[in-house]
């Protein structure tokens, strides 16, 4: 899948290129972006993205940046309940949640005209990540057979109650979220974007790239797997804003 993607990019890439306008260019001297991230290591939706940037000449911009991501372990796999249908990942028993704050560099390849083309971007970053680790409660039955007395926990997995024909799903959204823990580490990101809008003071596209994310102490997302304390992914961000 990573190699199908960059493959995509680098075609995108020749072709958009080719079609950039290097005259008629318009100034800005910052931007306000918002977006939504898909990677390798989240779900259908990845999380957001917000980035402020600033020109420091005609070439380079100066970005800070802001990401909340829910990250997954590699191996989680969905499925359904014998006695309700409900989703469940069997094994889990932590979510990380990661807010990731970056410091970083626009390089301008090739600028666009006012009305028309594509303006890319070298996009690096790096900066400090948490990571709140918050437990993963599945609904269980008490007994194994009823399907009106139930109990919502961690997933436990030396818990002899917690095998798969007695779970009915998961917890409520959210829940378990005061007995978080914290995770400390840090991330590093290269990406290109890709601005299509053809207004002055509008910015769309989107951005493409490679992100690690590390943290002191490797984190355990799934008990009775190898659980680590890097993340590496690939990434791609549908983003909107203003400049000015």
């Amino acid at each position: 899948m990573k190699i199908r993607l960059f493959c995509l990019v680098l075609v995108f890439a020749s072709f958009t290129i080719g079609q950039a306008q290097p005259s008629d260019t318009y100034e800005y001297n910052s931007e306000f972006t918002w977006g939504i991230n898909k990677n390798s290591s989240g779900g259908l939706i990845g999380g957001l993205v917000f980035k402020k940037a600033r020109k420091l000449d005609d070439r380079m911009l100066e970005t800070f940046g802001l990401e909340i991501m829910n990250v997954k372990h590699p191996q989680e796999v969905r499925y359904n309940s014998f006695q309700t249908g409900n989703l469940f990942i069997y094994g889990k028993s932590n979510y990380l949640y990661a807010i990731r704050l970056q410091y970083g560099r626009d390089l301008i390849l090739f600028t666009k005209a006012p009305q028309q083309g594509v303006e890319i971007k070298a996009v690096g970053a790096i900066g400090p990540s948490i990571g709140i680790v918050a437990p993963y409660f599945i609904e269980r039955s008490v007994d194994g057979n009823s399907l009106f007395y139930t109990v919502r926990e961690q997933y436990d997995p030396n818990n002899p109650k917690h095998i798969f024909p007695n779970i009915l799903g998961t917890g409520g959204l959210l829940e378990g979220i005061g007995s978080s823990e914290i995770q400390f580490g840090g991330n590093i990101k290269l990406g290109f974007n890709f601005e299509l809008g053809a207004f002055k003071t509008q910015v769309t596209g989107f951005e493409v790239g490679m992100l690690l994310d590390a943290y002191l102490n490797p984190i355990e997302l799934m008990p009775s797997s190898n659980n680590y304390s890097v993340f590496p992914t690939v990434y791609f961000t549908l983003f909107y804003g203003s400049r000015k």
